[in-house]
């Protein structure tokens, strides 16, 4: 994983909080609704994990960085957290029904990451990339994204990370829309939680913190209002193992 994919962990708690978990719809479209053995890969604080468990999934969670792993732990008794990347997958061959990625295939090194997450899952078992893509349709969460750049790069239209042939079929992609309650003053916790922020100097930080105060105080769909409604569109692609 890239250094950037490695900032999380000093925001790991905030990251927890404050970012959206996956809906139900798009889980059961990447994988099924049948319980099996899932790796949650790249798990961060285990987000996708919770879904998973959620509809009765077997999950083992696989994340590079250690603060992040602690929180996904401590979120989740009883499922196994282990240190690794996609790169190097610390689990025997096709051990799984399913691998999962939520919200971090873009940092894998594809030429690494696919031969392993190939050898991981059983015969004729699914891998499926999924992101949760802020809906810029509508007109605040375009303002938003006017601050902190756009999400998403094109991926509600094409699979934009190279061929996953001679491991995997095709990306078929599956879109589903969900919204999920921010409060207000919160907003800008959404984006310090990003490693686009927490990356970011003393004077970027600075210009963030105040235009989404500005935006949170001044935009009619956000002043004086305690939440809102954040629409997402989860973008899933599904694949099977060849």
């Amino acid at each position: 994983m890239s250094s950037p994919a490695l900032s999380f962990g000093s925001a790991a708690r905030l990251y927890d909080s404050i970012r959206p978990t996956y809906p139900v719809q798009a889980v059961a479209w990447a994988i099924g609704a049948e319980p099996v053995r899932v790796l949650d890969l790249g798990a961060g604080t285990g987000l996708l994990t919770r879904a998973l468990r959620a509809v009765g999934h077997e999950v083992l969670a696989v994340e590079p960085d250690e603060q992040m792993r602690a929180v996904a732990a401590e979120r989740h008794p009883g499922t196994r957290v282990l240190a690794g990347s996609a790169e190097d997958i610390p689990l025997p061959d096709e051990s799984v029904d399913a691998v999962v990625v939520g919200q971090a295939y873009h940092w894998f090194t594809p030429q690494d990451a696919l031969p392993q997450i190939h050898r991981v899952l059983r015969e004729d078992g699914v891998f499926a990339a999924m992101w949760n893509i802020r809906d810029d349709r509508t007109p605040w969460v375009a303002a938003l994204s006017g601050i902190v750049g756009s999400e998403g790069d094109g991926l509600e239209i094409a699979w934009p990370y190279g061929p996953v042939m001679p491991w995997f079929t095709d990306p078929e992609r599956g879109l589903t829309e969900h919204t999920v309650i921010v409060p207000t003053d919160r907003l800008i916790d959404l984006v310090r939680s990003r490693s686009s922020y927490l990356t970011a100097d003393a004077a970027e930080q600075a210009r963030l913190d105040r235009e989404i105060g500005e935006l949170a105080a001044t935009n009619p769909a956000l002043a004086g209002r305690d939440s809102i409604e954040m629409p997402y569109r989860t973008c899933v692609y599904r694949m099977r193992r060849v």
